[in-house]
C-alpha cells in the first residue's frame, strides 16, 4: 500500500482529534482559568501587580482673557481658542433686576427681552430667520446684576452674524405693537408662575431674606403689580440710560484673533457711540453695602412662612440665609462647603432626603452669585405627608455641617468636584464665554477665575469648617414652604415651630 501524502496524513490525523482521538490516549488538558484583574487566584499573587493608587489630579488653572478697551469705551475681553472654527461672545452691562426702580420690577429683564424684537431694518420674524439661516443662536436676557446679548456662531458667517448681534444691541426698534405682545406674554408668565411650587418659594425668599428696599428683594421677571407699571416709555429709557457702550464689556472666545475682531466690530457696531452724558460711577470693584430704608434690617431671629396651596400632593420646603458677595474672598472656597451640604447629587441633602428616606426626587442648595451680598438657599419638594420630617433633617443636616465641618473624604471630592466644574465651564467656547461674562457682569477682573482656583483647591479641612460655621448658622433662617397650611401646621407643632406666618404667591 502506497504511503498517504503528507498533507492528506495531516488532515487525517487532525479529523480523528477533533473526533475525539484514538482509544486509549489522554484527554485534553483543561484550558487555563481566565485571571480577573485584580485577582490573586490561588497563589495570592496578581499576575497584573498591585492596584495603582489613584494621585491628586493636576492643578488647572484658567486662562485669563487679553483685555483691551474700544474707542466707544467698550471694554473687550479676547480669549483665542483656535482648535474649533466657532466663535462666541457675550455682551453685558449694568442693566439687571438690581437697577429696577423699586415700583417697576422686571423692567430690566423686560428690556433686554425686547432687544431682539426687531431690529435695525428687520422685524423679529426676519431677523429670526436671518439668524437661523446663518447657523447661529442669539439670546438675550437679564440676572439681578446685569443684562447680556449672547451670539454663537461659525467663524466663516462671523461677520453677517456679528452685524445682526450689533443691530440688536445698538438698534432695537422697541416697537410699540412688539411691545404690547411680550408685555401680554410677561403678565401670562407672571400668572402661571403663581401655580409652580419652586418659583413662588424663590419668590418668597428673596422678600423674606433680604430687608424692605434692597436691590434683590424683588424677583428678576417682578411681579403682577409692577408689570402693571412699566410702560414703552420706562423701556426706552432703560435702555438708553444702561445699553451704552461705555458700560459694556463684550467677552469674545473662539477661533478668531484682535485684529479679525476688531475688524468685525468697526462694522457691526459701527453706530454705537456713547452718549454725551457722562455715565455714573459703578461697576468697578464691589459695592457699598446696602443701607435701606429707615428701619430696614435683614431677620434677626428665625422666622418661618407658609403659602397656602390646599390638597398639594407635594409640599416645597425652603431654608434661607444671607449669603455672600461676588467679591468676598471666601465666596470660592464656599464652592466646596456647598458641594459637601447640597451642591451634587451624592451631597448630604440630597443623600439624606432622596436616597435614604425617599421623601423627595432631589434636594439641593446653592450661595447666590451676586455683587452684593446675596443668600443661601437649600430647597427641595417632598411629600406633603413628610413635610414636618424633611424639613427636620433638612435643618439637622444644614446643622451638622455648620457644628462639625466637613468629613475627609467630603474634603477630598468637593476638591475634585471643583476642579472638574472649572474644567468644564472652559471646555467649549459657549460655556467660557459665559463663565467670563458672568464675572464680566458683576464686574470682576479678567483674571479672576485664574486666582479664585488657587483660592478654592488649597482650602483644607480647617479653613472649610470655618467657612461652614460661619455661613451656614440657622439661628436667623428664613424657612418658606409651599403646600396645605392644614397638612402642614401639625406637623410643624410636631417639631416644636408654633410660630407660623402666612404669606401670598408673591411674597405680599
Amino acid at each position: 500500500m502506497k504511503a498517504l501524502p503528507i498533507a492528506l496524513a495531516s488532515a487525517t490525523a487532525l479529523l480523528v482529534a477533533a473526533c475525539g482521538g484514538e482509544e486509549g490516549s489522554r484527554p485534553p488538558p483543561n484550558p487555563p482559568r481566565p485571571v480577573a484583574i485584580g485577582d490573586a487566584g490561588a497563589t495570592g499573587l496578581d499576575p497584573l501587580g498591585a492596584k495603582p493608587e489613584p494621585g491628586e489630579p493636576a492643578a488647572y488653572t484658567p486662562p485669563v482673557p487679553a483685555h483691551y478697551k474700544r474707542p466707544s469705551g467698550m471694554e473687550v475681553w479676547l480669549l483665542e481658542r483656535h482648535g474649533l472654527p466657532i466663535v462666541s461672545m457675550q455682551l453685558v452691562v449694568p442693566a439687571g433686576a438690581a437697577h429696577d426702580p423699586e415700583d417697576k420690577g422686571g423692567l430690566a429683564v423686560t428690556t433686554a427681552n425686547m432687544l431682539d424684537e426687531g431690529a435695525g431694518k428687520r422685524g423679529p420674524l426676519e431677523l429670526s430667520r436671518e439668524i437661523d439661516r446663518l447657523g447661529a443662536s442669539l439670546r438675550t436676557g437679564a440676572y439681578a446684576d446685569y443684562g447680556y446679548a449672547q451670539l454663537t456662531v461659525l467663524k466663516k458667517n462671523l461677520a453677517p452674524a456679528a452685524e445682526l448681534f450689533g443691530d440688536v444691541v445698538s438698534k432695537p426698534q422697541l416697537s410699540a405693537l412688539e411691545y404690547k405682545r411680550v408685555h401680554d406674554l410677561w403678565q401670562n408668565a407672571l400668572r402661571a408662575r403663581q401655580s409652580e411650587p419652586d418659583a413662588v418659594a424663590s419668590v418668597v425668599v428673596a422678600r423674606k431674606v433680604h430687608p424692605a428696599g434692597h436691590p434683590y428683594a424683588h424677583p428678576s421677571d417682578g411681579t403682577l403689580a409692577s408689570a402693571a407699571k412699566v410702560t414703552l416709555a420706562d423701556v426706552k429709557k432703560f435702555y438708553a440710560d444702561r445699553w451704552r457702550p461705555d458700560r459694556a464689556t463684550l467677552v469674545v472666545v473662539g477661533d478668531v484673533t484682535r485684529a479679525e475682531l476688531d475688524a468685525v466690530l468697526d462694522q457691526a457696531l459701527a453706530s454705537w457711540k456713547a452718549p454725551a452724558a457722562p455715565k455714573p460711577a459703578e461697576t468697578v470693584g464691589p459695592p457699598a453695602p446696602f443701607v435701606g430704608r429707615p428701619g430696614a434690617a435683614p431677620p434677626t431671629s428665625r422666622r418661618v412662612f407658609v403659602v397656602d396651596r390646599a390638597d398639594a400632593p407635594q409640599s416645597v420646603i425652603a431654608v434661607a440665609r444671607p449669603g455672600v458677595s461676588a467679591f468676598d474672598e471666601e465666596s470660592a472656597a464656599l464652592t466646596r462647603v456647598n458641594a459637601a451640604l447640597g451642591g451634587s447629587f451624592t451631597s448630604r441633602l440630597n443623600q439624606d432626603l432622596r436616597e435614604e428616606h425617599g421623601w423627595s426626587y432631589g434636594a439641593r442648595s446653592r450661595f447666590s452669585f451676586t455683587r452684593m451680598r446675596g443668600a443661601f438657599v437649600a430647597q427641595a419638594a417632598v411629600h406633603t405627608e413628610h413635610t414636618g420630617d424633611a424639613l427636620q433633617a433638612m435643618l439637622a443636616d444644614i446643622g451638622e455641617m455648620a457644628k462639625s465641618g466637613l468629613t475627609d473624604e467630603e474634603v477630598a471630592k468637593t476638591r475634585q468636584l471643583a476642579r472638574a466644574d472649572l474644567v468644564e465651564s472652559f471646555e467649549t467656547v459657549q460655556a467660557a464665554a459665559a463663565r467670563l461674562g458672568r464675572n464680566a457682569g458683576v464686574g470682576r477682573a479678567p483674571d479672576h477665575e485664574a486666582a479664585a482656583s488657587h483660592v478654592t483647591m488649597r482650602a483644607d479641612k480647617a479653613e472649610l469648617k470655618r467657612l461652614a460655621a460661619q455661613y451656614l448658622d440657622l439661628d436667623a433662617a428664613t424657612i418658606v414652604i409651599v403646600g396645605p397650611r392644614a397638612k402642614i401646621k401639625p406637623q410643624l407643632e410636631a417639631i416644636g415651630i408654633t410660630a407660623i406666618e402666612s404669606s401670598g404667591p408673591e411674597g405680599q
